[in-house]
């Protein structure tokens, strides 16, 4: 009986001791800083860039035509009429901060130049134009995956490769075109949507007021003037990547 007694309260101490050791640990446990690793963040890169489908869609109302001399074309229901076109498009867009940063859009189009009203179906000429815009956006960034933006800017265009039609109407052909380049002011609304960290989806929609005078000759002799209130729209929709 005294050896079991020996061994039971040898047991106790043991169990004793451990619960002891136990509690030692678990107090430390408690005691002790928890350390989270913060989840990596993404370093930040100002560059983005864009490939679009762009559409100029020029609107004309208000062009001048003005004539030395009396002539049919002087009157003032005589006015231009500019083609639409669609063509590649590449924009640099560069981030200042992650909501404020400068757009440039680069391309060429080629547009077709008639009459109308009085000249209406006149062939004028044809002119490829290079509208370089560069626009200061503020960007969005509390919708998730989509980011809308808004900027204003400036453009300008430069015609080149302008070419007469050298074609006759009613006894009247244009046989010489000049437009003048222009700087002019741009507005702009638009959108990413953002599919993963690089790449994404843009639409885009650019006011331009482009307002260049030009001079043609007619017949050879008759000295033409004007305006042509271009003042575009320019519609775009593309591939965003993101660096």
């Amino acid at each position: 009986m005294r050896i079991k007694a020996i061994l039971t309260t040898t047991s106790l101490l043991a169990l004793a001791s451990s619960l002891a050791s136990m509690s030692v640990q678990a107090a430390d446990l408690a005691q002790a800083p928890i350390y989270y690793k913060a989840p990596p963040i993404e370093p930040f890169n100002p560059w983005m860039i864009r490939l679009r489908v762009l559409g100029v869609l020029p609107d004309t109302a208000g062009s001048s035509v003005n004539v030395a001399g009396a002539s049919p074309l002087s009157s003032p229901a005589s006015g231009l009429s500019i083609s639409d076109q669609a063509v590649p498009e590449l924009d640099i867009t560069y981030f200042f901060t992650r909501n404020v940063a400068a757009e440039l859009i680069l391309g060429v189009s080629r547009h077709h130049i008639n009459g109308t009203g009085k000249l209406n179906g006149l062939d004028i000429g044809k002119a490829w134009l290079l509208p370089p815009t560069l626009t200061l956006q503020y960007h969005f960034t509390d919708f998730g995956p989509l980011k809308p933006y808004i900027g204003a800017g400036i453009n300008y265009t430069v015609f080149f490769n302008q070419s007469a039609a050298n074609t006759s109407l009613a006894g009247l052909a244009v046989t010489d075109l000049h437009i003048a380049n222009q700087f002019g002011a741009a507005v702009q609304f638009g959108f990413d949507y953002m599919l993963d960290r690089h790449w994404g989806l843009n639409f885009d929609v650019k006011k331009l007021w482009l307002r260049p005078d030009y001079s043609a000759t007619v017949n050879n002799a008759i000295a033409v003037t004007g305006r042509a209130n271009i003042d575009p729209w320019l519609v775009s929709g593309g591939i965003t990547y993101k660096f």
